[in-house]
């Protein structure tokens, strides 16, 4: 009798939850997974950390990356609910350092940061990175894929792989405006200069200008000596051994706000966020409170599309990606909760939907000019948002790529985020 796809996929499900360094072996391949926790995160009421960790636990050795999820619990491991600390963002990425401190004056950089393949040059550089829509947003690399990590001839003569995480946390219990607080609007947390101390433009009125590491958010009477907390980033990658079964694939970011382009520049400038000015009258009584920020970017190497998802904040509705000739590569829908537990907060958004298209059946050329659409809600202002699209793309020759669309996937967030493997989905 023939086993029913479904009933394997719970099976493995089932697998993940219950091993302490789980293990299971995909097409002949051991699938690795382990948990990690970062340093405690010290927040109290109205209160934020935005710091850089370095030299973070991580898997070791060249491997291909499959899946990386992260959440914020307390010191007990309970999940914290976005209504008391934000995950305003998580961003994960490799770096070389030098292997002996003793020679390190003999080598240019004592760190320098390996980042993704593209298209912002100074900004976006991460592998991986989320915020309060960490929980139920996959993150699976699909088979045969894999993003390459730990590869011994990656680094520069001297030098070894390491991995930096970097925590945005905000802590609203007692603010005044949790919306707001979210959201870094300036007179709220009382700042007239960013973290280097330069003065912020008066037409900036939020963003992570006004909310850097032990900026403080305004609180109602009472809260000033309020209780101190410890968090922690909780945060678990699965994985496999390195080998010849395993395609690489490139990882792109494209962020809504870069005009370079579209200005006739050379080089892209992409400003990470952007403000979402509350809707016109006129457009409110046709029901139309819609902003849309559309821009145009480069992929420098082409290929095959096999995952993609979008990164909004609280407001969004979703973000799109769309060829030369207009057609959809990917769009990605917010899931916003409606409730008070962790993972389903009413008010913030929990979820982004991914795309899973099969291997073979969404192509991108070589320098083709892709358009980026990111939609948020304009029935009021909102500050500090963002919209920007990760792609994986594994590239192959132009002449092997066929023309046909394809369909997302089926994924699953069961604690952590799954995605039906190709070797089951192709017998659905």
């Amino acid at each position: 009798m023939k086993t029913s796809p479904v009933l394997v996929l719970l099976i493995l499900l089932s697998a993940t939850a219950t091993l302490p360094s789980e293990a299971l072996n995909v097409r002949g391949h051991l699938l690795k997974s382990k948990t990690f926790l970062l340093p405690p995160i010290f927040l109290r009421p109205g209160s934020v950390s935005n710091k850089w960790y370095y030299d973070v636990a991580f898997p070791r050795g060249h491997l291909a990356l499959k899946s990386f999820n992260a959440e914020v619990v307390d010191e007990h491991g309970i999940p914290v609910p976005l209504h008391e600390t934000y995950l305003h963002h998580w961003v994960v990425e490799p770096y070389y350092t030098v292997k002996d401190p003793a020679t390190a004056e003999a080598h240019n950089h004592s760190r320098i940061i390996h980042r993704n393949s593209g298209v912002c040059k100074t900004t976006l550089g991460q592998y991986y990175g989320l915020g309060s829509e960490t929980r139920h947003t996959a993150t699976w690399v699909p088979d045969p894929y894999g993003i390459e990590i730990g590869n011994p001839e990656a680094p520069p003569k001297g030098y070894e792989e390491k991995w930096l995480l970097n925590v945005h946390a905000i802590d609203t219990r007692g603010v005044t405006d949790k919306l707001g607080c979210t959201e870094c609007k300036c007179d709220l947390y009382n700042v007239t200069v960013d973290e280097y101390g330069r003065r912020i433009p008066k037409d900036y009125t939020g963003g992570l200008f006004c909310c850097y590491d032990e900026t403080q958010c305004k609180l109602k009477g009472g809260f000033a000596d309020g209780e101190a907390r410890k968090v922690f980033l909780r945060y678990t990658v699965m994985w496999l051994d390195w080998s010849d079964a395993v395609l690489p694939v490139k990882i792109y970011i494209f962020d809504a706000t870069d005009r370079a382009l579209l200005e006739g520049k050379s080089e892209p400038a992409c400003k990470v966020e952007y403000q979402v000015e509350e809707c016109s009258s006129e457009n409110r009584a046709k029901n139309s409170c819609v902003h849309v920020q559309a821009t145009k970017q480069v992929l420098p190497r082409g290929g095959d599309i096999v995952f993609g998802v979008a990164h909004q904040h609280s407001g969004g509705i979703g973000a799109s990606l769309h060829g030369e000739d207009g057609r959809l590569l990917c769009e990605s829908m917010a899931t916003y909760g409606d409730s008070q537990e962790a993972g389903n907060e009413a008010g913030y958004i929990v979820g982004m939907s991914t795309c899973y298209p099969k291997p073979g059946t969404v192509r991108v050329r070589d320098g083709e000019v892709l358009t980026v659409v990111s939609n948020y809600s304009s029935e009021r202002q909102h500050t500090g948002v963002m919209g920007l699209f990760y792609i994986l793309v594994a590239e192959h020759e132009q002449q092997q790529l066929p023309a046909a669309a394809g369909k997302p996937g089926l994924c699953f967030s069961f604690p952590v985020s799954w995605c039906l493997p190709s070797w089951l989905s192709s017998n659905m």
